[in-house]
């Protein structure tokens, strides 16, 4: 090639090398305003969010305070529950299960547990796990009882408007077995302490769609049974500790609390912190970090590249469950399907949800693209939060 054709060349590469850079820094201003004025808008306390691919983050951005009494800031590394994103943890740990040879989606879940579990109105239809993996058990959340499970701490005052809305919905406490094992089998057994007709919805197995954190919790207790060990030395085994999440934990231990984020009923009245009796359906407490790289194995799951499970488990964990000629009672897929616990969404994007008093947690990705939302207080609606890190984290990952 003639050396000034090298030159033009060069030039032009270096050109289109500083577009990108432009580009992708301008995509990142404009996504600081936007989450900047939405957080604003909902009067979010604390706001941490992260966009990844499968090797490295590409956009993070953190707003607002984990504490706003000590203006201790809301980062990438605050450590707070996650909600019901911590039932894909229970779907990752059970592919896990499934690989070490303990069972099977097929398998009837009393050729497992200690304790017999059947629907009061179908005694003699087996729930498999298969069932429990797509909320389709018959095992309901009765609201009275489940609510109860959540254990505050009350340590400090209680604002008289939160204490109205805890006795409101039944976050009293008062259950006395608060062991995963007891309360599942107080639960689920017709001589248990918290057992009734309720628990179950008239329905056979499979047949109709109830979410159910208790049901992924019984998920949980299963591998638990199998393994010999408690499903957060199970997970920390084969999930946390390989994927470098240190700053990630079940329980709400000494080494965490300095970075865990105050949980907020409104921007001025603080929550207590609590843990849950069914911690697997909703207890793990982890950071916007720690989240990233958990995000990435996943997405290098779902490329074939993953190290953590089987290429057939996540092509099983991801594979939607239901078809129109297969729907179950109470189930739409009009904006998604469900496969192993996780939502597949019709956008092409899987992921999960989670919303517990102080908490509002999502996580979405592709094969291309991952995304992380964490705040400090619930909120009902995040699909404008959703919308704009889609269209921005798109343009960031081609111009990165």
């Amino acid at each position: 090639m003639h050396p000034t054709s090298l030159k033009i060349l060069f030039f032009f590469l270096l050109f289109q090398a500083g577009s990108a850079v432009l580009l992708a820094q301008n995509y990142r201003d404009s996504l600081d305003l936007e989450l900047t004025k939405l957080s604003a808008e909902a009067k979010l306390p604390g706001l941490s969010v992260v966009i990844v691919n499968q090797d490295k983050i590409v956009y993070k951005k953190s707003l607002g305070w984990a504490n706003r009494e000590n203006k201790k800031p809301f980062t990438i590394n605050t450590i707070e529950n996650i909600g019901s994103v911590s039932k894909t943890f229970i779907a990752v740990a059970l592919m896990k299960a499934i690989e070490k040879g303990y069972f099977t989606l097929e398998t009837d879940i009393n050729t497992i547990l200690p304790f017999k579990v059947e629907n009061p109105s179908f005694p003699n239809q087996a729930i498999l796990i298969k069932h429990l993996v797509t909320h389709t058990s018959g095992i309901i959340d009765n609201d009275s009882i489940y609510h109860r499970s959540y254990l505050f701490r009350h340590t400090v005052t209680i604002d008289p408007t939160l204490q109205t809305f805890m006795q409101q919905y039944g976050y009293v406490g008062g259950i006395q077995d608060t062991t995963l094992q007891g309360f599942l089998q107080n639960y689920l057994t017709p001589k248990g302490t918290l057992y009734t007709q309720k628990n179950f919805y008239p329905s056979s197995p499979g047949t109709r769609s109830s979410y159910s954190n208790i049901g992924s919790a019984l998920l949980a207790y299963l591998i638990e049974v199998k393994a010999g060990m408690s499903f957060a030395d199970f997970t920390q085994t084969n999930i946390l500790k390989p994927l470098r999440m240190h700053h990630s934990s079940w329980f709400l231990e000494k080494p965490i609390q300095n970075q865990h984020a105050t949980p907020y009923f409104t921007t001025e009245i603080a929550i207590p912190f609590y843990s849950l009796i069914t911690y697997p359906d909703g207890g793990l407490r982890t950071s916007a970090q720690d989240l990233s790289n958990y995000v990435q194995e996943m997405m290098r799951g779902l490329a074939g590249r993953s190290t953590l499970l089987d290429k057939d488990s996540y092509n099983l964990m991801f594979t939607p469950a239901f078809s129109a000629d297969h729907l179950p009672e109470n189930f739409s897929l009009k904006n998604r399907n469900k496969g192993v616990l996780w939502n597949v969404y019709n956008d092409g994007f899987i992921g999960h949800d989670g919303d517990d008093p102080g908490v509002s947690t999502n996580i979405l990705f592709t094969k291309q693209m991952g995304i992380i939302l964490m705040s400090n207080i619930y909120l009902e609606d995040r699909s404008k939060f959703l919308t704009v890190l889609k269209k921005y984290g798109t343009k960031l990952i081609q111009n990165k």
